[in-house]
């Protein structure tokens, strides 16, 4: 059997019967639940589907059950044949693109919302496709971990994954389509068309990938995502937070363990700097990413952009000796939504982010802390009238740099703008 992990009370396996090894993509893909055996046959659509239509119903049934999420005990995931996902995508046209990452390229595509079955363009349920790109330092590792996490979390604020395909050298991935887009594109990408996101929507944005992290920490086998950032926090049509992409995931220590060792992987300036400098995991290391989120949040700013000056490349660097000044937080607040919040909420909100950006692990809020701190300055509905933040002298954003690669390798140069790990 190939390695086998444990997530809660469950384990799940690739299994080797396959006559192409366990790394190798191809043949029949079967997926073993250590003691439940539940074989999934990414050429029988048929035997997919029927297995589909019973976990979907159980995963979304949880889910309105238990709206703090749980861990399944099926995998609940459809198992698309690789015919099936060109026909829901128009043969993978340019025009049905979303967007492309290190994994590969995004696809937008259409099934029929109760068996999931590919429908003509425009008709049923929307989904994006994420296709790996053969060449892609992600492959096939990143994509068992989606399948293994995300077909046994369920949770409001996680993506969903609804199916995959294992099919010769296609590996693909299908999830729910999330209208919005990426936090990432509404705080840096300057669009006419496209409004600022206010203080509220912020905070919604803020509080529900919070929710989402205090679930991954707090189930029985706790989860640590590892590489939590603006790109990979997707936003609904009502700009509901889901944490999406857990191609890094990993289960937290066990046996008493403070850490897990790991090779370092994530995306630079968002990595927490024990895990950088040691390799160490700890599951506040997702807190110190949130955390650096959390700044870009207050300040509509990049966490790494060479293009700022000299002295202001790094965020964090720069920006947390002003989160404890009153005087100073109103010059790296986001001018953008001046005026919609109150100066014991900034104030509140800043507190917050420097107890994220400690850098011992362990003088980090939980996230379930976190939860609570931003559902509080949530509740401070007052506007500021002739308190600091009420002046027009909010600093200007100066030019946010072109759009960083979101692909990941082991860390090499740390000057070169946003880098990976």
């Amino acid at each position: 059997m190939g390695n086998c992990f444990s997530l809660g009370s469950f384990f799940i396996a690739a299994n080797n019967s396959s006559t192409k090894d366990s790394t190798t993509p191809g043949g029949s893909s079967n997926f073993v639940n250590c003691g439940h055996t539940a074989e999934l046959s990414a050429t029988s659509s048929s035997a997919g589907r029927s297995q589909f239509s019973e976990a979907s119903s159980e995963k979304s049934g949880a889910e309105e059950a238990n709206p703090n999420g749980q861990i399944l005990e099926t995998l609940s995931l459809k198992v698309f044949s690789f015919a099936e996902l060109k026909a829901a995508t128009k043969n993978f046209k340019p025009d049905t693109l979303l967007g492309e990452g290190g994994f590969g390229k995004v696809y937008k595509g259409w099934v029929d919302e109760r068996t999931l079955a590919p429908s003509k363009s425009g008709l049923g349920m929307v989904v994006a496709i994420k296709k790996l790109n053969p060449e892609s330092m992600q492959g096939f590792e990143e994509w068992q971990s989606e399948v293994n996490f995300l077909g046994r979390l369920s949770h409001p604020n996680l993506v969903k994954l609804l199916g995959y395909c294992w099919e010769d050298k296609e590996l693909l991935l299908v999830y729910e389509f999330m209208q919005k887009g990426s936090l990432e594109n509404h705080l840096f990408r300057r669009n006419p068309s496209i409004q600022p996101l206010s203080w509220d929507i912020r905070l919604k944005i803020a509080i529900g990938a919070a929710r989402g992290l205090a679930f991954l920490h707090t189930s029985e086998k706790k989860v640590i995502y590892r590489d939590f950032k603006a790109s990979n926090i997707l936003l609904d049509g009502s700009y509901n937070a889901k944490i999406a992409d857990f191609g890094l995931a990993k289960l937290g220590p066990a046996g008493g363990e403070s850490h897990v060792s790991t090779r370092v992987m994530g995306t630079y300036g968002y990595a927490a700097p024990e895990y950088v400098a040691t390799g160490h995991l700890y599951v506040k290391s997702d807190v110190y990413g949130f955390g650096v989120v959390l700044l870009e949040l207050l300040t509509g700013l990049r966490t790494l952009d060479t293009g700022r000056p000299s002295g202001k490349h790094n965020l964090v660097e720069w920006a947390k000796p002003m989160l404890s000044q009153r005087k100073k937080l109103k010059t790296i607040m986001d001018g953008r939504i001046e005026g919609q919040y109150s100066s014991k909420a900034a104030v509140q909100a800043a507190q917050l982010t420097l107890k994220c950006l400690e850098p011992d692990p362990k003088r980090r809020p939980s996230m379930k802390e976190v939860v609570e701190v931003l559902e509080q300055i949530e509740g401070m509905k007052g506007k500021p009238k002739n308190s600091m933040f009420s002046t027009s002298h909010s600093a200007p954003h100066p030019r946010h740099s072109k759009e960083s690669s979101s692909r990941r390798s082991p860390l090499y140069a740390r000057g070169h703008g946003q880098g990976s790990l």
